[in-house]
């Protein structure tokens, strides 16, 4: 008969979800083999071994870390803040950033095939995000990454643990730390505003366009006089190029002096950036919300029935 590990019983309870004991003895069964195994506790648990790989991971932290010439940023997903605090996630997040930054992987698979070993879990990344899950009992994630290492040079910023900025950049390094908490604080998308993605500024034209249906509406009800067409193609295009200087690095109120913009302060001390990237915990995500009530109440009826 196989040896049934801790790690094999880990792993096992990363992918369904299913109590120690009751993975133990599906391998156990199973001879060791992996697949069977699950197919085991599916029968024998139904949804109580559903895969934890389906719970939403909309927490997590971001981590930078550099190697030689090159950088890296992360952002590696759990369920919940809890786990954000937890000694062996925060050096899995650290142990990712350094292997992206030193082997510059291709993708997620390529960066979870890389040789790494933690709290007994190996030979690869992936294996120890596996066996992390089970420990732990929680799913978590690698979502995105980015490596750094075109020559210029970089400046890094976290605000915590959930917001992230690194800045390429040439000239003074204290300028370029500036510009990245200035990021981590207004969220620009783009350096100037010839850069903002063509569909946000439809976005904020189509807005435009319909709040000035509305206050034409507004003025018809009232017996006012409507704007001419002219006028209003004016007013929307304005709208549109106010919007474009607030999303944009280069054009926005430095936070350290709003008597300038961002552009105006890297002049003045002969710095360049070259660009920037944003990382913020579980963005675009959407969180489960938990009715705790109504959570313990069908725990508690459930347990009156097996009674």
């Amino acid at each position: 008969m196989a040896a049934i590990t801790a790690s094999m019983v880990a792993e096992l309870r990363g992918k369904t979800d299913a109590p120690m004991m009751e993975c133990k003895k599906a391998l156990t069964e199973a001879e060791g083999d992996m697949v069977k195994a699950e197919e085991l506790l599916r029968v024998k648990l139904g949804s109580k071994a559903g895969k934890a790989a389906a719970r939403i991971t909309a927490e997590g932290v971001v981590s930078v870390a550099t190697e030689g010439a090159a950088s890296a940023m992360i952002e590696v997903n759990c369920e919940t803040d809890f786990v954000t605090k937890n000694d062996s996630f925060l050096a899995l997040a650290k142990a990712a950033a350094t292997l992206v930054a030193k082997h510059n992987p291709a993708d997620l698979a390529a960066l979870g095939a890389l040789a790494y070993t933690q709290d007994g879990f190996g030979p690869t990344l992936e294996d120890v995000r596996k066996g992390l899950i089970g420990k732990i009992g929680e799913n978590m994630t690698f979502r995105r990454f980015k490596r750094f290492a075109s020559g210029s040079k970089v400046a890094s910023y976290l605000h915590g643990t959930r917001i992230g900025v690194v800045v390429e950049f040439e000239g003074d390094e204290t300028a370029a730390k500036d510009v990245a908490m200035h990021v981590a604080a207004m969220k620009p998308v783009s350096l100037s505003s010839a850069e903002v993605p063509a569909e946000l500024v439809e976005r904020e034209r189509s807005v435009a366009a319909a709040k000035a249906a509305e206050d034409a509406s507004v003025a018809v009800a009232a017996g006012k006089p409507v704007q001419s067409a002219e006028i209003v193609a004016k007013r929307i295009e304005g709208g549109v190029q106010k919007y474009l200087k607030e999303v944009s690095l280069f054009n926005q109120a430095f936070v350290k002096n709003d008597k300038q913009t961002v552009e105006q302060m890297l002049k003045a001390v002969a710095t360049t950036v070259h660009g920037f990237t944003l990382y913020v915990v579980g963005e675009g995500i959407e969180k489960k919300v938990d009715d705790f009530a109504a959570e313990v109440a069908a725990q508690i009826a459930a347990a009156k029935q097996t009674a």
